[in-house]
């Protein structure tokens, strides 16, 4: 046992505000870190990103409330070491991968890859220990950031200028948050990740007299995670923007043995088929019938003279190479990872990418729908299926691609005579036909729809076919073998489509659920937060911790932290909408909103008697103001200009929540308890951000604005302490023996 002590006691403020910037900047690293490495090896994660969140904000609060009592760094590092091991190393990253076959046996959350079982016996043990291997991951994340939060309340409870330790705050996440984002842009490896992590901790485990020890924990980390993403049958392993990217070769398939593909978190993507004519002919498993008609080929035949050919998702260079070899003379290949763009240019056998006919764009669909005025005889939807959720929202990389909205913009890009072909594995059949009736609805007929199968010349999927009507009518009448080869397809994989399924729109772009409910997997994760809370409870013997001894403040706290993170959801989705759906865009909006609270921060400090009856009624007005604006009408302004006008827009009730916030907390007696209720508070508003599957994204404005009353009805008054202080014991506070006493093995 060491009692080395650490700077919030009886040292120099420079020190506290150095140890508050870097526990917070190592805080929001770690929770971006861990969310997208969980995500990626354990892929149910990636459509379930706010539980890797929620988790984070339960730790740090609970760290908060206990701050008074020393911080276990050998705990810290034991669970990130552990939880290196779990992601890194073969036989435990399988364990940990059948997670999402447990979970996905339920059926009512659709991901790629997931298993459904016809016992209804067998599907409650595989989601029952689902739910407890999930658990156990949970635990170890509790584990990382409950020392954090004790750091970050101690520091911050004891410095002697609040608004500029909570700026400092602020500054350290936003820190944390760019350093990710960078080396997520440089494609760096996990390796990297823990060794940036290390280099942030290393602050800590310097204080501690037990540091060598330490030190080790930190180095076997680091040689654990020289095996992450490692794969046994890849050529090339890479870490893009948005997902981990393996290259390798199929073995021992009928009919693709020796081809290419990228698997995408652990999960099949994309084959690279060699659909040049000599290949072709060369290939015993391609009949003469199969000629010319895969599904790469098959969206040029539906335009007599495709000059100009948009192709959206365009993705390793399949759909480019179709076009190429349609005759296309100008094509624009838009694809959203820039990765994938770049192991198309390297190992695509037709290399597409290098015709001086391509003109290639890293962009977003729904971005470049908004930003080009070009018209197109030809637009082809490649196969959009996304794998991941946007950050910090319910809602994949894809959804917004598929809404209303985007289809009647990209329906205005088309030429006079021009056709739309999109190309779907819809998975269900009320995805096909909620993609069917949303073409109705935006073109005002009936799409030629049909199924291609999985076959030598590609892994098939739904094509509806819609546009100018003359054009394909004519395009069947003069291509009998087109025709009678549609008619074949629909006659042996029929698809069914009424044209009852409800239209995913920008409010509502949930393209995956088959109704607005709440799937169940989603209410079982609560009941595990539930548990873990109970955790949490008995493991610091606390009871009554939460909630139980609240007084008005910690209530207070409460609410602004709810409300903040329900609106952080809200502003990320705006501007999903309006910029695009990358890894940039959603960057600078998180960044934009941390911006705003230290503008707000500092015109706290400047103006120290603002009306707080005024900044409250702004605070609403301008919830329910953007509940009424429609942001998607600024789509067409060049980017940097949008960019601030969105980011302003969006973040203008940070601003004045930033003023309440920071007002009621520099008059707070307790401020580890006040950034504890709010830190839980944000954990809420998380579970919270589930109801838009039901009521649609825009209704969250109306839920905040509540919230923010709420908070109005509870804070504090002026010049009043808190009115109840959590007990000495069950914050295990000492102020003799233990007062300086904050890093503990």
């Amino acid at each position: 046992m060491s009692s080395p002590q650490h700077p919030a006691a009886g040292s120099s403020t420079a020190k506290l505000t150095w140890t508050i910037f870097l526990v917070s900047a190592v805080g929001l690293f770690l929770e971006l870190m861990l969310i997208r490495w969980i995500g990626t090896e354990i892929r149910i994660f990636a459509y379930l990103q706010n539980t890797v969140l929620i988790v984070c904000f339960l730790g740090l609060g609970m760290g908060c409330f206990t701050c008074r009592r020393p911080v276990n760094l050998t705990r810290l590092l034991a669970a990130l070491v552990l939880l290196t091991a779990i992601l890194s190393l073969t036989p435990l990253r399988n364990l940990a991968a059948r997670i999402t076959t447990m979970l996905g046996s339920l059926g009512d959350l659709v991901i790629w890859q997931q298993a459904a079982s016809s016992s209804p016996w067998l599907t409650a043990i595989n989601v029952a220990v689902g739910l407890a291997l999930t658990f156990g991951i949970m635990v170890l994340l509790w584990e990382i950031f409950m020392p954090l939060g004790r750091v970050l309340g101690r520091s911050m409870n004891e410095h002697p200028t609040t608004i500029w330790a909570y700026s400092v705050n602020v500054t350290g996440s936003l820190v944390g948050i760019w350093v990710f984002v960078l080396l997520s842009s440089w494609a760096a490896p996990p390796l990297i990740w823990m060794l940036t992590a290390s280099l942030m901790l290393l602050w800590f485990v310097w204080l501690d007299q037990q540091r060598m020890r330490h030190l080790c924990y930190l180095c076997v980390g680091l040689a654990v995670s020289l095996f992450a993403g490692h794969e046994r049958a890849a050529r090339q392993v890479a870490w893009s923007p948005y997902q981990k990217l393996a290259l390798g070769q199929l073995q021992d398939n009928e009919h693709w043995s020796g081809i290419d593909v990228i698997m995408v978190n652990n999960a099949g993507y994309q084959a690279l088929f060699d659909l040049g004519e000599e290949s072709v002919r060369q290939n015993a498993h391609i009949t003469p019938d199969m000629y010319g008609l895969s599904q790469y080929d098959v969206p040029l035949l539906f335009h007599p003279k495709p000059d100009q050919v948009l192709i959206v998702g365009a993705g390793a260079g399949n759909d480019v190479a179709g076009a190429l070899r349609g005759g296309a003379e100008q094509i624009t290949a838009v694809e959203i990872d820039p990765t994938i763009i770049e192991i198309g240019r390297e190992h695509h056998p037709e290399r597409p990418y290098d015709s001086s006919r391509v003109q290639v764009v890293n962009d977003d669909a729904r971005s470049f729908f908004a930003t080009t005025d070009a018209k197109y005889d030809l637009i082809i939807f490649g196969l959009l299926d996304s794998h991941t959720t946007t950050a910090m929202t319910n809602a994949r990389l894809d959804h917004y691609v598929y809404t209303r909205e985007s289809l009647t913009r990209a329906r205005s890009l088309l030429s006079e005579d021009g056709v739309m072909v999109l190309s779907f594995e819809a998975m269900k059949p009320f995805i096909a036909d909620r993609i069917a009736r949303c073409l109705k609805e935006v073109f005002g007929t009936e799409p030629l729809a049909f199924r291609i199968p999985e076959n030598p010349t590609g892994w098939g999927g739904a094509i509806f076919v819609v546009g100018d009507q003359d054009t394909i009518e004519q395009q069947l009448a003069t291509q009998p073998s087109l025709a009678s080869k549609i008619t074949a397809w629909q006659t042996e994989h029929p698809m069914t489509l009424s044209y009852t399924t409800r239209v995913a729109t920008d409010d509502w772009p949930y393209l995956y659920l088959q109704r607005p409910w709440i799937p169940t997997l989603y209410y079982l994760l609560a009941g595990l937060m539930v548990l873990l809370a109970v955790y949490s409870k008995f493991r610091l013997r606390v009871p009554g911790l939460i909630a139980g001894d609240w007084g008005r403040s910690h209530w207070h706290f409460f609410f602004l932290g709810a409300a903040f993170l329900l609106l952080e959801v809200q502003n990320i989705s705006k501007a999903s909408v309006v910029l695009g759906n990358t890894w940039l865009v959603n960057a600078i909006i998180i960044s934009g909103i941390l911006a705003m609270i230290l503008l707000a921060n500092l015109i706290a400090a400047r103006f120290k008697k603002l009306p707080r009856n005024v900044v409250a009624c702004g605070l609403i007005a301008s919830c329910l103001a953007l509940y009424f604006v429609d942001l998607s009408r600024l789509a067409f302004l060049p980017f940097a200009t949008k960019a601030i006008l969105v980011g302003a827009l969006t973040t203008l009730p940070m601003f004045f929540s930033g003023i309440i916030f920071i007002n009621s907390f520099a008059r707070v007696k307790n401020k580890d308890l006040a950034l504890g209720a709010n830190l839980i508070g944000a954990l809420a508003g998380g579970m919270l951000q589930s109801i838009t599957f039901v009521t649609g994204i825009k209704s969250l404005l109306l839920i905040v604005a509540g919230l923010y009353v709420a908070a109005m009805l509870t804070r504090p008054q002026h010049g009043e302490a808190e009115e109840q202080e959590v007990e000495k014991e069950n914050r295990g506070e000492d102020r003799g023996a233990e007062q300086d006493l904050i890093l503990t093995t």
